[in-house]
């Protein structure tokens, strides 16, 4: 539905100051804190045709309005047309992307957790799959007990894995050296198809160290089939602190300890830079989400979401993400 500009401007802000203070916007307020050359009898109209348009309602005849979920949805749509990333949010981030020595947990670990406590809301990253990670090397390394570890290195990060696999320390270095020199540069996806083609044609070259490199294989298949969640908690405490919002705050809660849920929720729908989904007022869609894929090189690895009531700062969050989603598009391989 379009809206003139001045519509826009009120709706908009009326938005703004609910979530801000969490106080029904009348004439006079808007009057107080927006620069529109209109009475306030002109401002009372213009509430009146947003309510009849299904963008505020009244919850009281004689009250101020609250904005409902489609002006909610108009507010979020206008607003992600004009995200932009701040230069001076969220260095942590940009310093933890930036190191190559972490491992992908530690990164996806860290990432969420400053955005939680950037924004005060819970925030999930749900990585599902590994497969469009691209690899550096490896390092194979024994250990004690039959098992050996595996260092993967790929542009986002460390993956690492235990085996039990017994090996020699000189099998563990071949298997090390033929890795990185047949799949740096490739996904891992591309290894774990191609891995028979590269082991029937070197047969020779590998049949020393093959049970490392099979169970690798097999460690790295059950790695790529399961959706792996980090989920951070620093904004909950807050939400349950508002006594406006506790049915709000149990429904985040419940969400966030469901997997099955939480994966529908996190799903990315298109091809947006960031993706909104705004609580329904019948509470069908029981949390609201900002949510972003996470894209490195070309290829997404995750997606990232930060997950609310429907009245939560939807501006201050896609920020942040831009921030995030940005730092990350940024990477380069070696």
């Amino acid at each position: 539905m379009e809206l003139s500009e001045r519509k826009k401007k009120i709706l908009c802000m009326a938005i703004e100051e609910y979530i801000k203070d969490c106080c029904p916007i009348t004439s006079g307020n808007i009057k107080d804190v927006t620069s529109l050359d209109c009475s306030t009898a002109t401002l009372r109209s213009e509430l009146n045709a947003l309510e009849a348009m299904g963008f505020l309602k009244q919850l009281h005849t004689s009250g101020g309005r609250i904005p409902t979920a489609q002006g909610y949805r108009y507010y979020v749509e206008d607003l992600l047309s004009k995200a932009e990333a701040s230069d001076k949010e969220l260095d942590e981030v940009k310093d933890l992307i930036s190191s190559k020595t972490r491992s992908l947990n530690e990164i996806v670990s860290g990432i969420a957790k400053i955005v939680s406590e950037v924004t005060n809301y819970p925030t999930v990253v749900m990585v599902d799959g590994i497969d469009n990670l691209v690899l550096n090397e490896f390092k194979i390394i024994p250990l004690l007990e039959d098992k050996i570890m595996v260092l993967i290195g790929t542009i986002a990060g460390y993956i690492t894995q235990t085996l039990d696999v017994k090996a020699s320390p000189l099998d563990c270095d071949n298997a090390s050296r033929y890795l990185t020199n047949h799949f740096k540069g490739e996904t891992i996806g591309f290894m774990i198809e191609n891995i028979d083609d590269y082991e029937n044609g070197m047969h020779g070259e590998i049949s020393a160290f093959s049970s490392v490199v099979d169970s690798l294989i097999e460690g790295l298949k059950k790695l790529n089939e399961r959706k792996q969640f980090n989920v951070r908690h620093e904004g909950t405490a807050k939400l349950l602190e508002q006594k406006d919002q506790i049915e709000d705050a149990k429904n985040v809660i419940n969400v966030l300890s469901d997997e099955e849920e939480l994966s529908l929720v996190m799903e990315m729908k298109g091809d947006k830079d960031i993706e909104v989904t705004v609580a329904d007022d019948d509470n069908l869609k029981k949390v609201s989400v900002v949510k972003a894929p996470i894209v490195v090189e070309g290829r997404q690895l995750a997606s990232i979401g930060v997950i609310g009531p429907q009245r939560m700062d939807y501006a201050g969050i896609a920020s942040a993400l831009k921030v995030v989603i940005d730092s990350l598009s940024n990477l380069k391989g070696e």
